[in-house]
């Protein structure tokens, strides 16, 4: 995150909100946390906000997790992430598979 939280969030400095005491904690930029500590973040925020998506996962979509896990490179695992995450901030989505 190479820009301040604010960019991100609805926060504004001097809003006395919980992402103001945030990022008087942890910095503007998350600069004192570690690699490990902001992904730990983002895995907990991502199966929060998958839990209130309405509909199922199809198995083959945990297999296909794995398998990237089993043969992509820590860089093209980050890729794949930056992706998803763009394109779920820019409701890029398939149509929900109905099975019969």
């Amino acid at each position: 995150m190479t820009k301040p939280l604010g960019y991100y969030t609805n926060y504004t400095p001097g809003d006395n909100s919980y992402l103001e005491k945030v990022q008087e904690e942890y910095g503007s930029t998350f600069e004192k946390m570690t690699k490990r500590e902001k992904l730990s973040i983002l895995m907990i925020l991502v199966s929060n906000i998958s839990a209130q998506q309405e509909g199922g996962v199809r198995g083959e979509i945990y297999a296909v997790a794995r398998e990237m896990t089993d043969h992509l490179s820590l860089r093209d695992q980050t890729g794949i992430m930056e992706a998803i995450v763009s394109q779920v901030i820019r409701g890029q989505n398939a149509e929900p598979v109905h099975h019969s």
